[in-house]
């Protein structure tokens, strides 16, 4: 079966469509293309454990895993799409909208952006919480494959989310290009790399493996990082249901590019602490999205191994801790980190 929308942002009927189908369990969002000159992509070296360059490799060998629930979503007839002038979610959470303001920059309302993260937290009941995959507490990393994988995806997808979780579950580090709707950037190279826009889409440059489908891409994780262990009961099926809460409760933070972000990428990489279900992180991670910021992510879920690092680095251990390389800013405090994303990556001041 085939689901058409062109985004995360659907119109109403579209999304009323959507889940009158959740038998359906798709996997992935395709979404319309940004037209961007390919030389102007650019991803710096990184490598926060001294493991070798990082230079961008493009993968061409794509890992297709069977999976009894895999639904292609596309984006139309040949590939094209529409662009509705308003969202579902402007729709469907006016009020919302009106007290998060129309720009991530500015002022918010603190108290209903912790109510909101955290209700979505709750929607998600305790996927993306903490590591089931058991390691060796002498060690500082985990499981972390020698060279990271690399996740395009977008904050407000369900279908990204799901890929997410399954991270924190396995106490993985990935790096994080962040894809926006209106991408400058990261939405080309996986058009060119895949073939399509489409997320998530994952590469494994240890493997040489390059996927779409959230479903296939979870699957993938467990089977070479699982350790013989499978997802948490019911992290596969629920995100055509529960995936969207999060969503509609963020009010689609976290889906489209900040029209005052900078152009350029940073010459390294940031670094977020994180887990996949905490409000105070999904908060910044909201940001780095809107922002189009490539960042490794640390997941620090709860029996994570990853705990004494992050104790190492900011004496704390709490999330969401984040480091800046390129000017040295460190913050475990999601609103001063926020406030310095947004001041420090606008076309403005870069």
């Amino acid at each position: 079966m085939t689901l058409s929308y062109p985004d995360c942002s659907h119109s109403l009927n579209q999304f009323s469509w959507l889940t009158r189908s959740l038998s359906s369990n798709a996997n992935n969002i395709q979404t319309s293309t940004t037209s961007v000159s390919v030389a102007s992509v650019k991803f710096s070296q990184f490598s926060y454990r001294g493991v070798g360059n990082r230079n961008w490799v493009f993968q061409r060998c794509k890992f297709r895993a069977k999976s009894a629930d895999k639904d292609e979503v596309t984006s139309g007839k040949n590939g094209a799409t529409s662009s509705p002038s308003t969202s579902f979610l402007s729709v469907l959470c006016p009020l919302l909208k009106l007290f998060s303001t129309g720009d991530p920059s500015q002022q918010r309302n603190t108290t209903l952006e912790t109510a909101t993260s955290s209700l979505a937290s709750l929607a998600r009941f305790a996927w993306g919480s903490k590591s089931i995959v058991k390691s060796s507490q002498d060690k500082e990393i985990t499981s972390d494959p020698p060279m990271q994988l690399q996740l395009f995806e977008f904050e407000a997808c369900p279908f990204c989310r799901r890929v997410r979780e399954a991270l924190t579950e396995l106490d993985l580090s990935v790096e994080v290009y962040p894809c926006p709707k209106g991408s400058i950037r990261h939405r080309e190279v996986v058009k060119i790399s895949g073939g399509k826009e489409q997320f998530p889409f994952l590469i494994d440059p240890n493997s040489g493996n390059s996927m779409y489908e959230s479903g296939d891409i979870v699957k993938y994780l467990f089977e070479r990082f699982g350790k013989g262990r499978g997802p948490s009961v019911g992290l596969l099926e629920s995100t055509v249901f529960t995936g969207w809460m999060p969503t509609i409760l963020r009010a689609g933070r976290g889906m489209t590019l900040w029209e005052r972000s900078t152009p350029d990428p940073p010459p390294e990489k940031l670094e977020l602490f994180s887990y996949e279900n905490n409000p105070y992180a999904r908060i910044v991670r909201e940001a780095l999205c809107e922002l189009e910021l490539p960042y490794i992510l640390h997941n620090v879920g709860e029996g994570s191994s990853r705990t004494k690092l992050l104790f190492a680095v900011s004496g704390s251990k709490e999330v969401p801790y984040i480091i800046d390389p390129n000017t040295g800013f460190q913050s475990g405090d999601y609103k001063l980190i926020l406030s310095y994303l947004f001041q420090s990556y606008s076309a403005a001041t870069v």
